[in-house]
């Protein structure tokens, strides 16, 4: 892999909800039993481990998050934690019990010092009493769930937060428009090739649809560089990224392949070469709402108006220009 350059792009931070009623979680109909085969398949790949730079960067940044959140946690759900790609950088200073759940048993690893329970579970039918859990993360898999937010509501302790990361719905844009223009050219026509992905902004609008509260959405643009869209499309099979859409094509013409390396390479290639691939994550924090939490104030309990706010006096010196 000593080919491959990752690179962070931009980071973009929204707070609040948005009233975009876009493409949802429940509408991008994934087959579940797919998505199980082909992680099982990249489970047991001997060089399977050359495939999990995206999902150790992704894990590490949802912990960080984690520790921004000043308590502990007693008991905490890691959905579609694989290899335990957030747990492996939590402590049991923040984390004091952890389960960590994947629809795939053979993806499922501990690598943490946390006290662990393996659980094989489909994360669309979570099989926890509701309010469980003081913690709910998630990195990397929620874009192949088709009914989500609801589940992780459920078994959230009041007070309870989500964590999460997801691919959004810039991710692979290079790969997806060199597909469709080579697939039109020779095929005079097109379907999708790639999965579609949520736009950041319905992401508010499901959290708050869900019921949570005190939302926060912020977006990491990571780029990755590869010789060609060959090596790209090997590395998404061996990270089990395929697509599972259920109107999904089973197979490219051979013609259409290389048409669409010579569109990435000549859309999108870079003066060494390679070409990029970008991967939006989209990261959200989401509270259960509880009697205790802030809440906003009543409208029209102001006291102050904004047009006054240029009456207020300054500090003796302070510039006036």
């Amino acid at each position: 892999m000593d080919w491959k350059r990752l690179s962070i792009l931009t980071l973009r931070s929204f707070s609040g909800i948005s009233q975009n009623l876009g493409s949802f979680w429940t509408r991008q109909n994934r087959s579940s039993e797919m998505k199980r085969r082909q992680k099982n398949w990249a489970a047991v790949l001997q060089d399977g481990h050359q495939y999990d730079y995206l999902r150790e960067e992704v894990g590490s940044r949802v912990a960080d998050r984690v520790y921004d959140i000043a308590r502990t946690f007693p008991l905490a759900l890691d959905m579609g934690g694989g290899k335990s790609y957030i747990a492996e950088h939590l402590s049991k200073e923040v984390v004091q019990r952890l389960v960590l759940t994947d629809v795939s048993q053979q993806k499922l690893g501990r690598r943490s010092e946390i006290p662990t329970r393996s659980v094989v579970a489909d994360e669309e039918f979570l099989p926890f009493r509701e309010n469980s859990f003081h913690l709910v993360v998630s990195s990397f898999s929620l874009h192949w769930i088709n009914d989500l937010p609801r589940q992780i509501h459920r078994v959230l302790k009041p007070d309870g937060v989500f964590i999460g990361a997801m691919a959004g719905g810039d991710t692979l844009y290079e790969l997806r428009c060199s597909l469709q223009l080579a697939q039109s050219e020779r095929e005079g026509g097109f379907s999708p090739h790639v999965s579609p992905y949520t736009a950041v902004t319905d992401l508010g609008n499901l959290l708050g649809r869900a019921r949570f509260n005190m939302l926060t959405v912020d977006v990491d643009d990571v780029q990755v560089h590869y010789p060609g869209i060959m090596e790209l499309m090997t590395d998404l099979q061996g990270m089990g990224e395929s697509n599972c859409a259920w109107n999904r094509r089973s197979m490219l013409h051979r013609d259409t392949m290389l048409a669409a390396a010579a569109v990435y390479k000549e859309m999108y290639g870079n003066p060494d070469g390679s070409v990029p691939a970008t991967f939006q994550i989209l990261y959200m924090i989401g509270w259960k709402p509880h009697e205790s939490q802030a809440k906003p104030a009543r409208r029209g309990s102001a006291t102050v108006s904004f047009r006054d706010l240029a009456k207020v006096s300054r500090p003796d010196g302070a510039d006036q220009s």
